[in-house]
């Protein structure tokens, strides 16, 4: 297989979704593979509720592990939900064997986390040729739909070919 026939790890994740989101318990079952492919996000216990290019939601629910102090959902939970959907949402994207890297993340809390939290982001994915680098924000909302907090993943893309 060439160089630009390559599938990238992004399209791969979009085709096991694509055949567990439709099985019964198939999006828990996706979700904990995600888990077990990136360990720290598996913390989370993450449920992906939709995926597409470009695309991704994701829901966490309120657990004790995932609590601080203040009863209410921790602040490092909060951006690994938005930086992982971050992710998701670009690495579906990407073409061929394109990936990314985050250098830089930022979040930004508006109100305490509350219930099942879910992060939505929807992004144009570049064209990637050369390294370059690219921001993509994933809102945090809770179940009354209130944003709780905003994550900025700023990513390094690369072709992947190095």
């Amino acid at each position: 297989m060439s160089q630009n026939s390559a599938v990238g790890t992004g399209q791969r994740m979009l085709a096991a979704w694509d055949r567990l989101r439709r099985v019964p318990g198939g999006r828990i079952l996706f979700g904990m593979l995600v888990g077990r492919l990136v360990p720290y996000s598996g913390t989370i216990r993450p449920r992906v509720e939709e995926l597409s290019p470009g695309y991704a939601r994701i829901t966490m629910s309120d657990r004790r592990r995932v609590r601080n102090h203040l009863s209410s959902i921790h602040a490092i939970a909060q951006a690994n939900l938005g930086e992982l959907t971050s992710g998701m949402a670009l690495a579906t994207g990407l073409q061929g064997t394109a990936r990314g890297i985050v250098v830089r993340l930022e979040t930004e809390y508006l109100k305490k986390a509350r219930g099942t939290l879910t992060a939505e982001c929807s992004c144009d994915v570049p064209v990637v040729t050369e390294p370059t680098p690219f921001a993509v924000t994933a809102a945090v909302t809770d179940t009354d739909g209130d944003v709780v907090s905003r994550t900025t993943g700023h990513w390094l893309l690369d072709t992947g070919r190095s």
